[in-house]
């Protein structure tokens, strides 16, 4: 069947990928939609089969299982693929969070595409988004860079590139490697205020920010709050700079010229945020120092 409201198959059809995303956290973050595809495919392809099942058994959703994981040999990838050219219909998961996202998958939903196999998202929660929504930092435009590397030299290395990058970076790390992490960022970002985003969307959620000392200070209290047992899915977002072409004489130039224009504080701020990297709230204390500075030139509110 397909939804006459946006011509994508509103139920799952045979011979059919859906690539299905699940809660970060609390069970309740899954859309109807979700529930109902998973209750109707043949047949859940998940990295962890437990952690699915007690989704499954949460919703009473009785779909078989089964495993399907970033070691998953090619030739069980191809017999699926074979499975949806025959009509079957499966849906992908990850443990959390929506597939794909620095979560194995590709090969067969890119198997599937070239195999002329329907593939259709539905689409849910996301630990990227959930982080930039709630970590508070200048963050209009972001990379994300997956896991943190292990090694030392790979995570120096790529931490060295952060410092020169002026978007807000994304990365996931785990709890036990996090204090390493935040040294290597102290000495790699320096005073770039950062955020350590733990146990999202669950009852003990937190979000920690400051530069990549002060946190890895709270860090440390935190831990010894919790006895040495800092735990959750960690979520590091690095603020965006403001990039060397962006500089504060460009900002005020510019600032100037939306003063010229007579534009009202308001609309000015407005522009001024836009078409910089400073926030709003930036914006107008710079267009009111200028006035300052200027001798009252007149900026109407």
């Amino acid at each position: 069947m397909v939804d006459p409201l946006n011509n994508a198959p509103s139920e799952p059809g045979r011979g059919a990928l859906w690539v299905v995303a699940t809660p970060i956290g609390c069970l309740e973050d899954i859309t109807f939609r979700a529930v109902r595809v998973l209750r109707e495919v043949d047949t859940i392809l998940c990295e962890d089969t437990r952690r699915t099942r007690a989704l499954c058994a949460h919703y009473e959703i009785r779909t078989t299982c089964k495993s399907f994981h970033a070691h998953t040999a090619d030739r069980e990838v191809d017999r699926v693929l074979d499975q949806l050219r025959n009509g079957a219909s499966f849906a992908l998961v990850s443990d959390a969070g929506t597939p794909l996202i620095s979560d194995p998958g590709v090969r067969l939903v890119a198997g599937a595409q070239d195999g002329g196999v329907t593939v259709c998202a539905v689409p849910g929660p996301s630990a990227v988004p959930t982080a930039l929504s709630i970590c508070g930092l200048r963050c209009d435009t972001f990379r994300f860079m997956g896991f943190v590397p292990r090694s030392a030299g790979a995570r120096r290395r790529l931490f060295s590139e952060a410092a020169s990058d002026a978007s807000a970076w994304v990365l996931f790390e785990s709890a036990t490697r996090l204090p390493s992490t935040l040294e290597a960022l102290a000495e790699s970002v320096g005073a770039r205020r950062i955020a350590v985003c733990r146990e999202m969307t669950k009852r003990y959620e937190e979000v920690i920010r400051g530069t990549s000392s002060e946190v890895r200070a709270a860090i440390n209290l935190r831990t010894d709050e919790l006895k040495g047992r800092l735990r959750g899915e960690i979520t590091l977002v690095i603020e965006a700079q403001r990039s060397p072409a962006s500089g504060v004489v460009d900002e005020k130039e510019h600032a100037r010229e939306l003063v010229r224009q007579g534009l009202s504080l308001k609309d000015a701020s407005r522009q001024l945020a836009k078409a910089t990297r400073l926030s709003g709230s930036e914006a107008y204390r710079l267009l009111v120092a200028l006035r300052s500075e200027d001798g009252g030139t007149p900026i109407d509110g």
